[in-house]
């Protein structure tokens, strides 16, 4: 009897050591450098910029391609690409869409959803969303389209200036 209770014993003993075990510092913690931005993305010139489409209701004013258009636009203002008419002749493609992430059956938070493919592999190399504020006035709601816009250029920007530091080459075909 003396046996097991003591076998017992260290079997509790062990369970609380395992279980504590991932609250001890474990030494000094390092966050994981960058992952690579694909090296498509920064030597790229010439993007397609592709509709996706949008499901936003009739929130704001613009129309349903309003969010393609503004993209559009903010993509031809910045000048860094070329942008082309057909896919063929296109280094990256930009798709952009707009959508809704439905919270209820009455809540939804409309968002813009860009991914960024290879026209030749068909491969999503990178994906952003950008949420808009909700409103009730259509004013502000507008408004807020705008700003999330910026953001979502902002952060396309970001992107492809973050990876000119981290380029990886493109392997060469055999």
């Amino acid at each position: 009897m003396f046996k097991i209770a003591k076998l017992q014993m260290f079997c509790l003993v062990f369970m609380i050591a395992l279980l504590a075990a991932p609250l001890l510092p474990a030494g000094e913690q390092k966050d994981p450098a960058p992952a690579p931005v694909p090296a498509q993305i920064q030597v790229a010139k010439k993007v397609f910029i592709s509709n996706a489409g949008g499901e936003l209701k009739d929130w704001f004013t613009g129309g349903p391609n309003r969010h393609y258009d503004e993209f559009y636009a903010a993509m031809k203002d910045w000048g860094h690409y070329q942008l082309v008419a057909a896919p063929a002749d296109a280094d990256l493609i930009f798709e952009i869409h707009a959508t809704g992430l439905y919270l209820s059956e009455r809540e939804e938070i409309p968002k813009f959803e860009l991914a960024i493919y290879d026209p030749r592999t068909h491969v999503v190399l990178w994906a952003l969303a950008e949420r808009l504020d909700l409103a009730i006035r259509k004013g502000h709601r507008d408004a807020n389209f705008d700003r999330a816009m910026d953001k979502l250029m902002q952060r396309v920007k970001q992107l492809v200036e973050q990876g000119h530091d981290q380029v990886v080459p493109i392997p060469s075909a055999p």
